[in-house]
């Protein structure tokens, strides 16, 4: 799979940056110190200005790249879910057991996360932290539909159509595929974060992991629709 990645690029919506910041080396700095500096000082603190002082450049050269810090984390998290997508294609391609499939897809989603040596200006564990902890800003916005409609969150999207063709390939009968495709999403990023900061509130911890529990949940659903029927 490393052999295969070596090949290809992130491909992310063009709408969201004004310069590719993978075209140029200024560009790769800023991807990379952005993650950097937003995990260790949180979005609502960052700042272009000084992501500037970080990698020595004016502030006025990282707005030829991002209009703005939002684009920035759109950028970002798409960037992220299109890394685990290619994860996810190539770990269950050739599985032909649709539970073993879907089992693995939940194991990707919910791992630990570590850094991947074909990406050397990408922190995947820190850009991991970035998702779990800031990734609905990105989304919870007022111009959300607008920025949906110009396809800003299109590689999300297509994760969650991924796990839905899985949930329907192991029960074409369930009602409720999207539905339970996007809670694994959503909820693998939620019990994370409860996990870190809220640990009370979970019982993903001493060994129980947000991995184990939707796989939990999701074959006890699935197992208890088909017993219905």
């Amino acid at each position: 799979m490393d052999k295969l990645l070596q090949t290809l690029k992130i491909a992310i919506n063009d709408k969201i940056y004004l310069k590719d910041p993978e075209s140029s080396d200024l560009g790769r700095r800023i991807i990379e110190h952005s993650i950097l500096l937003i995990d260790d000082i949180g979005f609502e603190s960052f700042t272009f200005k000084k992501l500037g002082l970080v990698i020595g450049s004016n502030e006025s050269s990282i707005y030829r790249y991002f209009e703005n810090k939002h684009k920035l984390l759109i950028y970002l998290t798409s960037w992220y879910w299109g890394w685990l997508e290619y994860q996810l294609v190539f770990s269950t391609n050739s599985i032909g057991d649709s539970r073993l499939k879907l089992e693995k897809a939940i194991e990707i989603v919910s791992s630990t996360i570590h850094e991947d040596s074909t990406f050397a200006h990408i922190n995947e564990p820190k850009l991991s932290n970035i998702v779990v902890n800031e990734s609905s800003k990105s989304f919870l916005t007022k111009e959300v539909d607008e920025e949906n409609r110009e396809g800003y969150f299109i590689i999300y999207k297509r994760m969650v159509n991924r796990f839905e063709e899985m949930i329907k390939e192991y029960d074409p009968t369930y009602e409720y595929a999207g539905s339970l495709a996007s809670t694994i999403l959503e909820g693998v990023l939620h019990q994370l974060f409860l996990q870190k900061h809220f640990p009370t509130l979970t019982s993903c911890h001493q060994g129980k992991t947000a991995g184990s529990y939707f796989k939990d949940l999701v074959f006890k659903t699935l197992n208890q629709n088909n017993s219905n029927g």
